[in-house]
């Protein structure tokens, strides 16, 4: 649907990641800081839910094929979201806070359907 709309992977990716956020707000949630980038890797969104923090990790996909975005996060990155997020952490010196890690699952095709995973660790 939206083939040939972006430049560029990286403009597709903060799209589907603006999309997420404005859902996520719709859900109640609070925008904290978007594409928070460290030596261990990119934290996508950082949204806050009352007193928790939530980081959230976006995948969009063309199609099902493959898995689709529901099957794109591996374990490999999640261990690397992990790393970003303690590093966020420690330099934010937040301490003892309560924080849950998200997946947003977003698949195209004739219109976009988003899947919201809560707590994936």
């Amino acid at each position: 649907m939206l083939k040939g709309l972006f430049a560029n992977t990286r403009a597709k990716g903060q799209h589907y990641e603006k999309f997420a956020e404005q859902y996520l707000q719709a859900q109640g949630l609070t925008a904290v800081e978007q594409n928070y980038y460290c030596q261990y890797g990119e934290i996508d969104l950082i949204m806050r839910e009352q007193n928790t923090w939530v980081f959230v990790e976006v995948k969009y996909r063309g199609s099902s094929h493959f898995g689709g975005a529901l099957s794109a996060l591996s374990s490999k990155k999640l261990q690397k979201l992990q790393r970003s997020i303690f590093h966020y952490l420690t330099s934010k010196k937040l301490q003892n806070v309560p924080i849950r890690i998200d997946y947003i699952a977003i698949e195209g095709g004739s219109s976009d359907s988003i899947k919201w995973i809560k707590n994936i660790s």
